[in-house]
């Protein structure tokens, strides 16, 4: 691995603890809106309810950037497989006008 790699990876790995931390604070932020609705609860309950709620939250944002990813993955995917028929489709169109025009060249000075 490259140095230049090296440093990417050490930026996706601090970019993804830093998504992580910002969702974990989502997470207990909302579990604790949710919890104030439920003003009857004791304290323990109180704790049990956020710290359920955070887990959810947690996980279902887990869930929703491996389907991101996943779906970013499909996409590349797609795009690899049109530019490279792109591609070639414009390599055959180069290569027939180049044709075209060194046969009209030829005719040209034969006649």
């Amino acid at each position: 691995m490259t140095a230049r790699e090296e440093e990417r990876e050490l930026v996706n790995q601090i970019e993804g603890h830093l998504l992580l931390s910002a969702t974990r604070e989502e997470g207990r932020r909302a579990a604790a809106r949710l919890a104030d609705r439920f003003g009857w609860l004791t304290d323990t309950q109180r704790a049990d309810v956020e710290r359920y709620f955070e887990a959810e939250y947690l996980d279902l944002a887990r869930a929703s950037w491996h389907r991101t990813a996943e779906r970013g993955e499909q996409l590349r995917r797609e795009y690899d497989t049109r530019y490279r028929s792109l591609r070639r489709r414009i390599l055959a169109c180069s290569l027939l006008t180049c044709a075209m025009l060194t046969a009209t060249t030829l005719l040209t000075l034969t006649t």
